[in-house]
């Protein structure tokens, strides 16, 4: 098979973003921060059936003038 979308593994890659991003959010809301700029995903597999989404980005405290 050439191309093609498998939507058992969209679904996954979805779901892990979803989960490193509420994680993301989390570690900025303890530091303070309201928002984060720059955010960069990075998806590996390891192994057999593992996959791995990293999140990161920088976190912020936004001023008000």
């Amino acid at each position: 098979m050439v191309g093609g979308r498998s939507q058992a593994y969209e679904e996954k890659l979805t779901e892990a973003r979803e989960i490193a991003v509420k994680e993301l959010k989390e570690k900025a809301e303890s530091l303070g921060a309201d928002a984060i700029i720059g955010v960069a995903f990075d998806f590996e597999t390891l192994g057999t059936g593992m996959l791995m989404c990293v999140a990161t980005g920088t976190a912020v405290r936004a001023v008000r003038k």
